[in-house]
């Protein structure tokens, strides 16, 4: 089991590598980058992306903008060289014994483009130092940032994943045990609605009937927390938090509490069909010690194993409509806002933390599999 988990450590790094640089490449044909941004803003022109669809010289759409861009933009070029510096787009090569500040009008030093190849270089050696430098536009760094932001996307993945769990199990070893009969029936078609409505749209309805939208109002409609949260006790924050993450939590965890629940129901049919069940039942035992002592550790193997896999999921994954909705200002938010901005140090820094973060929870997924049931053995198989 150690060689399998070197092998699968050690494969981290060209898997890690060839995801940053996928993205990183795909980044360079993407007009409108952080300097056009900053451009955009004094000009007060909106996104970046409104001045080139208005005829913008096609020049500009690269990293760095042309003379010409800048002219026609009548901005001064050593202002533009600075952003190009700052950002990494560039740099001041000053002649050997130069002491002073470098800049475009010091005769002693020249600018010089970094190629996009030394730039990937260059951000690869930081992030595996876990240097992730600061934002471009929020003078904050990265990991700051992103720490932030995490109590909400928290708050949504671990609630939901957590509730998908305590009602899926029960339920599916339900259905499974009761199959065919009209529990299965009109639970299976509850479950397909609850799959086939989009989680954003469910949030929506939630707002209209309890968020005093036209029906009900009996829930808050947007924040994690009330204004005067500071001033509550320790009941009523802990009242006041989960009254504001209600709804969020439940629009969030409808589309894996269906799919957790058929999977569990499946796994449990596969067990109940085979021969050593029938062997227990055959020898006598009641139906809740042949379900739960036998049937359950090895029908629970695919759940329960799957679970750091689908905590993440919920946690990063499909957040970013739910925070809109509900005014939650988490993650979601803040990789949509970073990907219109250019802000490529956030970009950039949190896909290598939490690409890094997914490919060991694979690993941990792989370990909980062997813990659960020590007759899996990965190193064999290998």
């Amino acid at each position: 089991m150690g060689a399998y988990i070197l092998r699968r450590v050690l494969l981290i790094i060209p898997t890690l590598f060839g995801i940053m640089l996928i993205n990183f490449a795909l980044t360079q044909f993407v007009p409108g980058g952080p300097i056009e941004q900053v451009l955009s803003r004094i000009e007060g022109g909106g996104d970046s992306l409104q001045a080139i669809s208005g005829g913008a010289d096609a020049g500009a759409q690269q990293q760095g903008a042309d003379s010409n861009y800048v002219g026609a933009r009548g901005l001064d070029p050593a202002f533009l060289a600075e952003l190009e510096v700052q950002f990494g787009f560039a740099r001041f090569v000053c002649e050997p014994g130069f002491t002073g500040k470098p800049g475009l009008n010091t005769p002693e030093c020249v600018k010089e483009a970094i190629p996009a190849w030394e730039r990937f270089f260059i951000m690869m050696w930081n992030y595996i130092q876990f240097d992730f430098g600061e934002s471009h536009f929020r003078s904050i760094g990265v990991m700051e940032l992103v720490l932030e932001k995490m109590p909400v996307s928290i708050t949504l993945g671990l609630w939901s994943t957590l509730i998908a769990y305590l009602i899926s199990i029960p339920l599916g070893i339900r259905k499974a045990v009761r199959d065919g009969s009209p529990f299965d029936t009109w639970t299976s078609g509850a479950i397909i609605v609850g799959y086939a409505i989009p989680g954003f749209l469910f949030a929506i309805l939630l707002l209209v009937l309890f968020a005093g939208g036209s029906y009900f109002r009996w829930f808050p409609l947007r924040g994690l927390t009330s204004d005067n949260w500071e001033d509550l006790s320790l009941l009523g924050k802990i009242g006041d938090y989960f009254w504001h993450i209600t709804l969020p939590v439940l629009a969030s965890t409808i589309s894996s509490f269906a799919t957790l629940t058929l999977l569990t129901k499946n796994s449990f049919l596969d067990e109940i069909k085979k021969q050593y069940v029938m062997t227990a039942r055959a020898k006598g035992l009641a139906e809740s010690r042949v379900l739960y002592g036998h049937v359950f550790r090895n029908a629970m193997l695919i759940v329960i194993a799957g679970f750091p896999a689908l905590f993440i999921s919920v946690f990063f994954g499909g957040s970013l409509l739910i925070e809109y909705i509900f005014s939650l200002d988490g993650l979601g938010q803040l990789f949509y806002r970073s990907a219109v901005e250019r802000d490529y140090p956030v970009i950039f820094g949190t896909l290598y933390f939490f690409g890094l973060m997914g490919l060991l929870v694979g690993i941990l997924s792989d370990l909980m599999y062997v813990w659960i049931d020590p007759r899996i053995d990965f190193e064999r198989r290998g």
